[in-house]
């Protein structure tokens, strides 16, 4: 497969803005024929030589999927979504598999897939200890592999001159619960009297999960007043923060990236940890932003990993072990829509995990 354009990638994100609601099945593919169902990054399985897993990822970036029919569902992350919609797409033009992409959240989507409502579960955060509880009282065994890495990107408005870097320490005055934070000057006695607006993710969000864990201490523990403005999608986001001089809100690097020219990304501190207990001097990064190379090396501290989940009963449909082998194999579609691509070795254990099932 050839490399996907940047100007596929920004048709993308419209049709993102277009069509995929919280609700909404997105189909890409030509004929389907069967039955089936959903899309996301780990290492290779017990015993798999390098010889052999090497051949194993081969075989796989050269299969011959044009025999390949029937249906795939994936649901989840909104995050994780535009990779999902992009391999389907391109897989489409290589088989008669039928791919639907929903984008209820992370935690909306692993609710389906506990019920086996679908074959892949996108998910910007390691599933629950609850959430496999739900999967096993489901009846529900699953793979985990991992696709990506995403740099959950702070944002604020072009306007905004004052801002450049926030430390954990400030995030948390602004978004933690029972905040009163209303105005820029009440975060810095420095910056200007502003109205604050914050535009964050929902909670379904794996997004809001992750980044209330990491500055405010606790999942979901987050302020919810008039000043919030809540959405599962991304683009709304985006768009609230685009048209607020005083806005600031976060999520992926994706729509950050696509973005950019009506975004300021905000570097970040990490001054104290999830506990609040200050970072001692040595361990203390300073002031860094999102970039491809920060975020791979984790020196960007909002760093993430980004996951597909597949049902073990779903990979004996041909059709659903095809496409994730597509996914893991052409690793450019990270990439193309705006995210980071893991090492080979990290898409090699996915393929030998795939196989072992």
């Amino acid at each position: 497969m050839g490399a996907l354009t940047r100007t596929r990638r920004a048709s993308k994100f419209a049709g993102l803005a277009a069509g995929l609601a919280a609700v909404s099945l997105v189909a890409f593919a030509a004929c389907g024929g069967d039955d089936s169902k959903d899309t996301s990054p780990t290492k290779p399985a017990g015993g798999a030589t390098a010889a052999a897993t090497a051949a194993a990822t081969k075989a796989a970036g050269t299969a011959d999927y044009s025999s390949l029919s029937g249906n795939v569902v994936i649901d989840g992350s909104s995050t994780v979504g535009p990779i999902a919609e992009a391999a389907a797409e391109e897989f489409g033009k290589v088989s008669k598999v039928k791919v639907s992409v929903g984008i209820s959240g992370t935690g909306g989507g692993f609710e389906k897939f506990c019920k086996g409502e679908t074959d892949i579960s996108d998910a910007s955060r390691p599933i629950k200890d609850t959430e496999k509880t739900a999967c096993q009282d489901g009846g529900i065994e699953f793979v985990e592999l991992k696709v990506g890495v995403d740099g959950l990107t702070v944002v604020a408005n072009p306007q905004n001159t004052w801002a450049s870097c926030l430390t954990w320490s400030q995030m948390r005055k602004i978004f933690d619960e029972g905040s009163a934070v209303n105005n820029w000057n009440q975060v810095d006695p420095s910056f200007p009297d502003q109205a604050l607006k914050i535009y964050s993710p929902g909670a379904d969000s794996g997004t809001f999960d992750f980044f209330t864990e990491e500055i405010n201490g606790k999942v979901d523990k987050f302020r919810n007043d008039s000043g919030v403005t809540f959405s599962e999608d991304d683009n709304v986001l985006v768009q609230g923060v685009q048209r607020d001089k005083g806005a600031i809100g976060y999520f992926g690097y994706a729509y950050f990236i696509e973005n950019e020219a009506k975004l300021k990304a905000l570097e970040v501190d990490k001054d104290q940890d999830a506990k609040a207990t200050p970072v001692a001097a040595d361990k203390r990064k300073g002031c860094i932003g999102p970039s491809d190379k920060t975020v791979l090396d984790n020196s960007y501290s909002l760093s993430r990993p980004l996951f597909m989940y597949v049902n073990k009963k779903s990979l004996a449909k041909p059709q659903v072990k095809g496409f994730l082998q597509f996914v893991l194999t052409n690793p450019a579609l990270v990439s193309d829509v705006g995210y980071v691509q893991v090492p080979d070795a990290e898409y090699t254990a996915g393929l030998a995990k795939l196989n072992a099932n």
